[in-house]
């Protein structure tokens, strides 16, 4: 059974940092694209970044140059560096796999960025 725990949110000024971790277990985790979603109230689940299992990123537009994603496969962790944070970014943010044609979620981030 695939499991993904996140760590790492908290409150940040604008314009600050923040770097999220998910630990996954129950998969051979360097053969996986991870993702990175997030999900305001009342909104779609956005994806935000992904990372191949030979480590080829994509961002959304809105975090380019601002977000990176990463990944240690001996740690079996995928992070989330997350500079120049604005309140826009404030949300909860959830790990992901597709593994075998099913999704697997972690119970989620929360990142809150005062103004």
């Amino acid at each position: 059974q695939v499991q993904l725990v996140e760590s790492g949110g908290g409150l940040v000024q604008a314009g600050g940092s923040l770097r999220l971790s998910c630990v996954a277990s129950g998969l051979t985790f360097s053969a996986f694209a991870m993702r990175w979603y997030r999900q305001a109230p009342g909104k779609q689940r956005e994806l935000v970044a992904t990372i191949s299992s030979v480590n080829t990123t994509v961002y959304t537009t809105s975090v380019e140059g601002r977000f990176t994603v990463s990944r240690d496969n001996t740690k079996n962790t995928v992070y989330l560096q997350m500079n120049s944070l604005r309140p826009g970014d404030a949300t909860v943010y959830y790990c992901n796999v597709d593994y075998w044609n099913k999704d697997s979620w972690g119970k989620g981030a929360q990142v809150t960025v005062s103004s």
